[in-house]
Order: structure tokens, then sequence, then C-alpha cells
């Protein structure tokens, strides 16, 4: 019986794949760290205000980017279920379920954070934005879990890449973890978050590029 991972249809989909998985991460590093992080002081609410008064276009860009990345996320998670399902059909379809729960909480949090710009003091449900992506990314933590082993079951990545994927998962569940019970922590740990842009580039570069792209 033929592998099913190394036929054609498994290439194209891990090409999709990886063009999916390299969009939601330029959608989410321009969205948080380009066009929305910029516009916010913590520590003084007024100029908040004001600066999303002045840029309420770009601010509205980038829950549009935020969006636009679920969107991006409940493509993947599909897409990864009809690669991975041959490997071990519950753990993908676990995988499957996580990054969807995540999806959903990005679009109820694009929506909770949208009338920012039209409130007197936006800081609070800024606040409560950023909140609701760590929730988020809790479950995509456990989705990085999963995903780790169910590429290290298919032999096909490098050696490093699956156990970059479970460390990246231990970053965002660490750091979520912290934002809502130990915030010095958190503030701390930020520069870990490295760790995840490096590991899940390289996922969707490989995918793209490397031998899960080639039958």
């Amino acid at each position: 019986m033929d592998d099913p991972m190394t036929n054609p249809a498994f290439a194209r989909l891990a090409r999709l794949a990886g063009v999916l998985y390299l969009g939601i991460i330029l959608l989410g590093l321009t969205g948080e760290v380009a066009l929305r992080g910029p516009l916010i002081d913590w520590s003084d609410g007024a100029a908040t205000a004001a600066a999303l008064g002045r840029e309420t276009l770009r601010f509205r860009l980038s829950v549009g980017f935020d969006l636009t990345m679920a969107a991006f996320d409940i493509a993947v998670a599909f897409v990864f279920l009809r690669m991975l399902q041959c490997v071990h059909r519950p753990a993908a379809i676990t995988a499957t379920f996580l990054r969807l729960i995540q999806a959903a909480i990005l679009v109820a949090n694009a929506l909770l954070v949208w009338p920012a710009p039209e409130v007197a003091h936006p800081l609070p449900l800024i606040a409560r934005h950023a909140a609701g992506y760590d929730l988020g990314l809790i479950f995509f933590a456990l989705n990085c879990f999963v995903m780790a082993w169910l590429l290290h079951a298919t032999r096909r990545p490098p050696r490093w890449l699956p156990f970059g994927i479970a460390a990246s998962g231990l970053v965002y569940l660490v750091g979520s973890l912290t934002r809502f019970f130990a915030p010095d922590l958190n503030t701390l740990m930020q520069p870990a978050y490295l760790i995840p842009v490096v590991a899940e580039t390289s996922l969707a570069l490989w995918l793209l590029f490397g031998r899960g792209a080639r039958a």
C-alpha cells in the first residue's frame, strides 16, 4: 500500500498549508506590532484615545488583519487535518478542534475591540482584547503540542522542527498563564516569543519548500 504522505496530493496540501501559515504570521505581526501597537500607550489613556481618534482607519485595519488571520487559521486547520489524519486521526481531529477554538476566540475578540476608537476611555477595552488574545493562545499552545507529535510521527520534517513547535507551545502556554496569574513574570518572558516566530516561520517554509512539499 502506498504511503499517502508521498503522493502529489499531500505535496499540494503541504504547499497550501505553507502559504496559509506564512499569511497567519505576517498578518499577526503586522496587525499587532506594526499597526495597533504604536497607537497604544498603557500609561496614558487620554493619549491612546487621541491616537485612536486620529488613526481610526489604521486601528480598524489592524482588526481586519486579525479577522483575516482567523480565516486563515480556520483554513489551515482543515488543511492540516487532511494532511495528517493518515498519521493518527484522533490526534489530527484534536489539533483541528483546538485551532478552531482559537480562531473563534480571535473573531469574538476582534468584534470586542472594534468600537475602541469611539469610546472615551479605550484602555480597559484594549486590555480585555489583549487578555482574550492570550486566552486564545492557550488553546493554540495545546494545538502546538499535538502538532509537534504528529509532525514527529511523519518522520518528514527536520528532527529539530517538531521540538521547535513544541517549544513554541510552551512559550504560548506560559506566556498566557503568566499574563493572568503573574503579570510581572509575563513582562520578563516577552523575549521568549522569538522562539515561536522562528519555529513557526521555519515550519511554514518547510511546508512550502522542504520535503513536505515534494511527493
